[in-house]
């Protein structure tokens, strides 16, 4: 049947691009022989099936008909009662078949098939037609900006240009195809300029974790596109720039600490006249006092799997009768310890917590929504933010009005906006003033002290004798020197201890947390290994 032009109305069309010249040919073909294939339709769902209809298949030639015809000439149509799914998938077939469907209108239609297919794109591809090799990289090619997806379109640029674009953050994709068009750049030396400007991950100080499965990591390319840049280069130069930032700040603030500890173990010493009571560098008595040392068992001193037991909290100090041990000061116990510790505990937390949150926008954006619903978001620092706007958004914000502010916010790509969620969250944890905050956050998100903190001699030095004895026990340590070797070494200067805790030949302490650092209180073992017995890790 024949329709008047009305009544049709534009459905979906893949099509994105309609090259002029051939728009002005076709018209004057209609014109001259009216319209030889009819246009497909189906009924309108929005309205009466009698009143307008809806386009599958003709756009272009609906489009130079009403050049040629005005809104009432009739064209010869085919009515066909179409789900919108069938429609969807009649224009993109009908379109990709043809010889002149460009490579962004086939990205475009794997966006939309996706979503229907709830990012099914195993399913995706099959309702295509395609490989799951092409699906994806049309795929890729969605995120190319307008600009240099018309350009392609117009062939200004080869598809080698747009495969070398597409691994870069849109808001940059722009001003590269102004150099590449102002300065006629092939693809190779294309390739060539995108490699000057990346940032060789190998050279990265941040963990490179998430980087794995960035789209802006050039190894992600290689398996998508023949035209890439070398494996292990980041193309998001802020992004980059921010988790260096981040890195050295938080390498900063450790050395902070540590200088901080050093000083106050220096102070303990001195008012600690008793450790360096064998300044002489006689060891007379060592043997002895290894009577002295409470005995624990094997089995109490290493937490089986899991890492929840804990060496007894009772007293490690010297007992030679009942008066002497009255004598010798307070019990020595894991509370005790603990509260001697408790700045550094919740500086290493706050400093895990930042970095597994910098590394997981999903994380980061709980704890925002929490920390917003309970109140305590505005802890965060006004400046800790606002000074990094510029890099965090970009160079031009933080001098833009507020109104132009909410524009850039609302543009930014999906990948920009995860990397600032994930930087406020990494805030957070640094500023949140109550700590049980911070180590409920912790908890929640299984995070893992060890991957941040470790014993070390700033640690140890913080510590009397007694404490050592303590922590030295319940990690292990006498176990594995033997009760007779360690007194020995008890019974020399405080210094001397340290250096032989922490170069005990066959004793690691990677992975060992002292009850003191936790967040239950309790010893935590090191990490179980594939092959590895809960023997040999007590060991």
């Amino acid at each position: 049947m024949t329709l008047p032009l009305s009544r049709i109305i534009p459905g979906y069309n893949p099509r994105r691009y309609f090259d002029r010249r051939k728009h002005e040919e076709l018209v004057a073909s209609l014109r001259l022989r009216g319209m030889l294939q009819p246009i497909l339709v189906r009924p309108n769902p929005g309205h009466d099936a009698a009143d307008t209809y809806l386009i599958v298949a003709g756009g272009r030639r609906y489009r130079a008909a009403l050049e040629a015809f005005g809104p009432e000439g009739e064209v010869p149509v085919i009515i066909r009662v179409m789900t919108d799914q069938e429609a969807l998938e009649a224009a993109i077939d009908e379109n990709d078949v043809r010889d002149d469907a460009s490579e962004t209108e086939q990205a475009d239609a794997a966006v939309r098939v996706l979503a229907a297919c709830q990012d099914d794109r195993a399913e995706a591809a099959r309702r295509l037609g395609w490989s799951k090799a092409k699906f994806d990289r049309r795929l890729a090619l969605a995120n190319l900006s307008d600009t240099v997806k018309l350009a392609l379109d117009e062939r200004r640029i080869k598809v080698g240009h747009a495969e070398l674009l597409a691994a870069v953050p849109a808001d940059k994709q722009d001003k590269a195809l102004e150099t590449i068009l102002g300065s006629g750049l092939d693809v190779s030396k294309t390739r060539d300029l995108l490699m000057r400007v990346t940032q060789d991950l190998a050279s990265a100080c941040f963990d490179k974790g998430e980087c794995m499965t960035c789209p802006f990591n050039s190894a992600a390319q290689r398996a998508l596109f023949e035209t890439h840049i070398d494996d292990g280069h980041c193309t998001n130069a802020a992004c980059f720039e921010l988790k260096t930032q981040t890195a050295e700040m938080i390498r900063f603030e450790e050395q902070e600490r540590a200088d901080k500890a050093a000083r106050v173990a220096a102070s303990l010493a001195e008012d600690d006249p008793g450790d360096d009571a064998d300044d002489d560098g006689q060891d007379d008595g060592a043997d002895e006092s290894m009577d002295d040392v409470t005995e624990t068992p094997a089995a109490a001193v290493d937490a089986p799997q899991g890492g929840q037991a804990i060496a007894s909290a009772q007293s490690v100090v010297p007992r030679k009768a009942d008066s002497a041990s009255k004598a010798s000061g307070p019990t020595v116990t894991a509370t005790s310890i603990a509260g001697r510790t408790a700045e550094l505990r919740e500086a290493s937390w706050r400093t895990a917590l930042a970095r597994a949150l910098a590394g997981n926008a999903a994380h980061a954006h709980s704890t925002i929504l929490v920390a917003a619903m309970t109140g305590t978001l505005p802890q965060i620092k006004a400046e800790t933010l606002k000074a990094r706007a510029g890099l965090l958004v970009d160079p031009a914000f933080p001098g833009l009005d507020y109104g132009a502010k909410i524009a850039v916010i609302e543009a930014l790509q999906e990948p920009h906006a995860a990397t600032i969620l994930s930087a406020i969250g990494a805030a957070y944890a640094r500023d949140a003033a109550n700590f049980e905050h911070v180590a409920d956050l912790a908890r929640a998100f299984d995070v893992d002290l060890r991957a941040t903190w470790q014993v070390d001699r700033a640690f140890l030095e913080r510590y009397t004798k007694d404490e050592l004895s303590f922590i030295a026990r319940e990690c292990g340590l006498i176990a594995h020197m033997g009760e007779k070797a360690f007194a020995k070494r008890l019974g020399g200067k405080k210094t001397d201890l340290v250096t032989g805790m922490l170069g005990a030949i066959g004793f690691d302490w990677a992975g060992r947390l002292p009850s003191c650092m936790t967040l239950e209180g309790r010893y935590g073992p090191p990490p179980l290994q594939a092959d590895a017995s809960p023997t040999k890790i007590a060991a």
